[in-house]
């Protein structure tokens, strides 16, 4: 037997640390929000129209001729919003999870990481979710407060609270990505 020698092979690449991930420019994670809002509206629409058997005024009750607007009652409005709230959580939860991701993260290259640069686990995706809720949650609140005065109408800047904090913040995060201890990366293997 002749003895051949073989080149040693290549070590495997190690785990990209934390670190080395890149992070996603404002101006990305600004288009991919713009197009979650969009893709989020539809889902929502489309769950809001399968709920409409559930919460609309009975037709037994409304005049043959009426012509005004009939609005669920309170609670039916109150179980509208919070199962639009739960749709919206099982969406988020779920593409942040297991290594998934939106289609407008696909769409432009991002990933939501932990601190250990991997996917975040449910608790973290749905803490993240619930916290992205603090801007419109102070919008509502300020609007309530300031009604009276007659300058509610100012809030609305409020609603983007939550995405407006990257401008102060020193590593440019979103308010809900620095308390779930997120952060949007680039994604360099694409779609």
């Amino acid at each position: 037997g002749r003895v051949t020698a073989h080149p040693p092979a290549p070590a495997a690449a190690p785990a990209e640390p934390p670190g080395a991930l890149a992070p996603a420019s404002l101006a990305r994670r600004a288009g991919a929000l713009i197009y979650e809002w969009l893709l989020l509206t539809a889902l929502l629409f489309v769950a809001s129209f399968a709920l409409l058997p559930l919460v609309s005024p009975e037709p037994a009750t409304l005049a043959p001729t009426a012509r005004t607007l009939q609005l669920p009652s309170i609670p039916a409005r109150a179980f509208t919003f919070l199962t639009l709230f739960a749709v919206g959580a099982l969406y988020f939860v779920t593409s942040w999870t297991g290594g998934r991701r939106t289609l407008a993260m696909k769409t432009w290259r991002l990933r939501l990481v932990g601190p250990d640069g991997a996917a975040p686990d449910r608790q973290r995706a749905l803490l993240r979710y619930l916290a992205a809720w603090i801007g419109p949650a102070l919008a509502l609140a300020a609007y309530v407060a300031l009604r009276p005065l007659g300058v509610s109408a100012h809030v609305v800047w409020l609603v983007a609270f939550n995405w407006l904090w990257a401008l102060v913040d020193r590593d440019r995060c979103f308010l809900h990505d620095r308390i779930a201890g997120t952060r949007l990366v680039r994604d360099a293997f694409g779609a």
